[in-house]
This record gives C-alpha cells, sequence and structure tokens, in this order.
C-alpha cells in the first residue's frame, strides 16, 4: 500500500507493508511528526534554485550533485553524447546508491568528479557543451 505524506510543505510518498498479526509501536520518546494522508497519487517536488549558483554556470549546462555523498561510480565520459535520462554517475549516501541522471540531452563537456571523492549538495558534477 503507497501512502503520501506530508511533512512541513513536503510531500514524500512511502511503500507500507501490513503484515497481519503483527503491531508495531513507537518508543514513548520518539517524537511522531504531524502528517497528512492522501490516497491520490502526487508528482515528485524538485526544488529549483531561486539564485544563480556562486560558480556561475548556467543550470541548463551542468548536472548538479542533488545530495551531499561519496561518488560511486561514474558512467559517462567526456565527449559523450548524452540523452535526456541517460545515466551519468552513482552517488552513495547513507549506504544508499542514488542514480544521477542528465536533464538535458547533448553532450559532456567535462566531469568535475572521480569515484570516491566527497561532494556537496548543489556541487557542479558534469558540464554540458
Amino acid at each position: 500500500m503507497q501512502l503520501t505524506l506530508t511533512i512541513d510543505s513536503k510531500k514524500y510518498v512511502v511503500d507500507v507493508e501490513i503484515v497481519e498479526g503483527e503491531e508495531v509501536r513507537m518508543p514513548a520518546a520518539a517524537p511522531v511528526p504531524a502528517a497528512t494522508i492522501s490516497s491520490q497519487p502526487v508528482t515528485p517536488i524538485v526544488p529549483v534554485a531561486t539564485a544563480p549558483a556562486a560558480d556561475g554556470l548556467p543550470d541548463d549546462k551542468v548536472c548538479r550533485s542533488p545530495i551531499a555523498g561519496v561518488v560511486f561510480k561514474v558512467t559517462s565520459e567526456v565527449g559523450q553524447e548524452i540523452k535526456q535520462d541517460d545515466l551519468l554517475l552513482v552517488l552513495e549516501a547513507m549506504k544508499m546508491e542514488t542514480n544521477i541522471t542528465a536533464h538535458v540531452a547533448g553532450k559532456i563537456k567535462a566531469i568535475h568528479v572521480s569515484p570516491g571523492e566527497a561532494v556537496k549538495n548543489g556541487q557542479v558534477l558534469v558540464e554540458f557543451e
């Protein structure tokens, strides 16, 4: 079953498995955030930067890291022609892998990271021509 939770004005879709006969209790000390539950499908919300980036590169010419993490592997190379949604690299954060895909079609001009490198949220990972 899928639930949609709204926490601090952000919507999250979670999968919940209900197992009959099992009871799950939260510890009394753990605060439970208020949530709004809806059965309607939700389109993921992607934050949009309103101020220009400090590096001065236009967002349509770069792929930025959506999270802080470590580059697990790079699956693209300089000069490669890519289509929208092609896999560029994989980041690891909190023991989870996150696929980073191209948001535009084009040609890769530069790859600014390498495997094992720590990256910050918003850091330029790949630059397009």
